[in-house]
């Protein structure tokens, strides 16, 4: 029986403003957030607790702090004090800045946040009511959000922490599978490829697909390893496992197709000779190939895993 079945809600009040810290980290090493340093644990924290890089494929990654707010409100009071101690620290000014709170958060209340950060020249805020940090523990690390309820302790340092995300002996098969369709979550699989904006990301993409599901490494864009995570050889299900087979051989199709398309013509870079360049050609039939190809991708994996969606941009 999962835990959405047993549990709900969560009542983060009941937990320490350490665990909950350790909780919102834990959350975001499973995210494959990278240069995660957990600054709460000092006691010094300058406004922010965690500060860590998002990746992207489709811009550049950010630089954020999370503020994580155990407390019953996020006032715009305490969210500009954060935000003003953390833009003066010697780190260097974030990106962004994100508040998981353990509260909820009121649409006026959010605003007022947002009004704060751009007073400060902040560029962007995320702010995650405790509703919706439980929404995304259980899509995406449900692991976490059963080891808490359950009243397991947390490992107490950062180092600690990253060791027991990356170990897979007590997740489920389900657990799994809401990790790996991570590797999903990524304009090449959300984006129609007529309006496809950067070929090479594409084909990086695809091949970084494989990698997570074969292997269960997750690298940065330039090769660089920044989390492990189970691959199809951590499932305990044969027909599971068989299924992901099954959806890295689309994957390794869908790579092969555009290969073969690039090859006759039918996708087409500019000419400019920057392998980069993000403009290039393609004929209506090899757009139909590459989205029947890509939807072909998706159908599979949500065989072993029905809950999974990708929504078309």
């Amino acid at each position: 029986m999962s835990i959405a079945q047993t549990v709900r809600p969560i009542h983060f009040e009941d937990f320490s403003g350490s665990e909950f810290e350790r909780l919102v980290f834990a959350y975001h090493l499973c995210e494959g957030w990278t240069d995660l340093a957990w600054y709460g644990q000092t006691g010094s924290d300058q406004g922010r607790d965690i500060v860590g890089t998002r990746p992207f494929d489709d811009r550049p990654d950010e630089r954020t702090v999370i503020q994580c707010v155990n407390r019953a409100s996020l006032t715009q009071t305490k969210a500009e004090k954060d935000m003003s101690a953390a833009i003066g620290a010697a780190f260097g000014r974030p990106a962004t800045f994100k508040f998981v709170c353990r509260c909820s958060v009121s649409a006026q209340g959010r605003d007022e946040v947002k009004a704060a950060a751009n007073k400060l020249g902040v560029a962007r805020v995320t702010i995650w009511s405790g509703s919706e940090f439980e929404e995304h523990l259980r899509l995406r690390a449900e692991f976490l959000l059963r080891r808490l309820v359950e009243g397991v302790p947390f490992p107490d340092t950062a180092a600690e922490l990253r060791d027991f995300v990356d170990r897979f002996s007590a997740i489920t098969d389900d657990q799994t599978l809401a990790m790996l369709a991570r590797a999903f979550d990524r304009p090449a699989f959300r984006t129609p490829f007529q309006q496809e904006s950067n070929l090479p990301a594409f084909l990086q993409a695809v091949e970084d697909t494989i990698r997570v599901l074969s292997t269960g490494i997750w690298q940065t864009r330039e090769g660089v390893e920044i989390h492990r995570l189970p691959s199809l050889h951590h499932i305990r299900d044969p027909s599971v496992r068989s299924a992901l087979e099954a959806t890295v051989r689309e994957l390794d199709h869908l790579r092969r197709r555009y290969k073969t398309l690039l090859s006759i013509g039918a996708i087409r870079p500019c000419g400019c000779g920057d392998p980069s360049c993000p403009t290039f050609m393609l004929t209506d039939a090899a757009a139909r190939e590459m989205d029947h190809a890509r939807d072909r991708v998706l159908t599979a994996f949500r065989k072993p895993y029905p809950s999974f969606s990708v929504t078309l941009e």
